[in-house]
């Protein structure tokens, strides 16, 4: 089985081609990524050291991909920000969240390879998404069992929600949005095949966050750091909540997609942590500071940000009753422990990668 991992040298790229590799050694597995990502350098030891092969590339360029012969192209590659294009100009973003996808997408038809694409909750409309029901749970918001759009209810956000139709939901949403339907074209035109898994957030040890991508471990390293934080709009309570997916438990469900394509092709499933994996930020502080022993003062920004809403969680129901073989096997409490244990003996590393100028 040949693999290429793109945006492999990414945190979840690289995680993925790594639990792969230990659980199936016989795979020869490539990695290739632009490395245009801070800190993104520090996974290649990482990938070295399992016998993963690194090929320094940009998918955005046709002739950056491998030459040789490969079965499955994971697509892990982006620009993954929902704040992309708003304070710069959205070329990067569309060029590699779009225009790599269709470059993948034409190496894949050269081979009749299987791809699996990652893609992300982002593609449901923001109008739909903030209109929703919603209750407070505690210090969390979370959607309530009356609802007037279909595909959202209080098990979460599920497929048959829209994704066209119902206005914006950012330029990073959009250009995968896009990608997914080429996706479907290039599925039905040539026969490709292609698995979709649309995931909530991703997170675990070994993600390098920021402020806008991968909230969770990006709160436990400022909690690690003793860095200022904010609860930014929804009246700066902290109460907006997203669930979290540990991201062993989703490189467990692509090696099962990866043992039958037949079965997963033409696929496309809402995948993440769902209801009983999903915190607040409040809660997520508590849990923080719980673990690290370290309090903070966070300020409230009542100013909303753009693009930003209340409630996210993934309705797994569908994926479950499709794959009794995988459900999430990791806790939030379990999954934010395991990014502190590895965060611990090199904050000194992270702080100097992730902060320095």
């Amino acid at each position: 089985m040949n693999i290429v991992v793109t945006g492999g040298a990414g945190f979840v790229g690289s995680a993925i081609a790594v639990s792969l590799k230990l659980n199936h050694p016989a795979y020869c597995i490539t990695c290739v990524d632009n490395l245009r990502r801070r800190g993104s350098e520090m996974n290649l030891e990482k990938l070295a050291a399992h016998g993963i092969k690194f090929q320094h590339g940009d998918i955005r360029h046709q002739g950056d991909f491998p030459d040789e012969h490969f079965d499955v192209l994971l697509e892990c590659s982006a620009e993954p920000s929902v704040l992309a294009g708003y304070n710069s100009p959205p070329n990067y973003a569309i060029d590699t969240n779009l225009g790599g996808t269709v470059n993948c997408l034409n190496e894949c038809r050269k081979r009749m390879a299987h791809m699996i694409f990652i893609s992300t909750s982002r593609v449901y409309p923001i109008r739909l998404l903030s209109n929703a029901g919603i209750v407070n749970v505690g210090k969390r918001f979370m959607f309530s069992d009356s609802q007037a759009q279909a595909g959202i209810s209080a098990f979460g956000v599920s497929e048959r929600l829209p994704i066209v139709g119902f206005g914006p939901r950012s330029i990073y949403g959009t250009t995968k949005a896009a990608s997914e339907m080429l996706c479907e074209e290039y599925a039905s035109a040539y026969g490709l095949p292609i698995t979709i898994n649309r995931c909530g957030v991703l997170t675990g040890p070994g993600q390098l966050a920021r402020a806008d991508q991968g909230v969770f471990a990006f709160w436990m390293l400022c909690h690690v750091l003793r860095r200022p934080l904010k609860y930014i709009g929804f009246d700066g309570l902290g109460y907006q909540s997203r669930d979290l997916l540990h991201i062993e438990d989703l490189a467990r469900l692509v090696s099962l997609q990866i043992c039958n394509p037949d079965k997963w092709n033409l696929c496309t499933f809402n995948v993440g942590g769902g209801p009983e994996n999903t915190l607040s930020l409040f809660e997520t502080s508590e849990l923080c500071r719980a673990i690290t022993g370290h309090s903070l003062d966070i300020f409230p920004c009542k100013e909303d940000r753009p693009m930003d809403i209340p409630c996210y969680y993934s309705d797994n129901r569908n994926i479950l009753a499709y794959e009794n073989a995988w459900k999430p096997s990791k806790t939030a409490d379990e999954t934010l422990q395991e990014t502190f244990d590895w965060m611990w003996p090199i904050r000194a590393t992270l702080e100097r990668v992730l902060f320095s100028r």
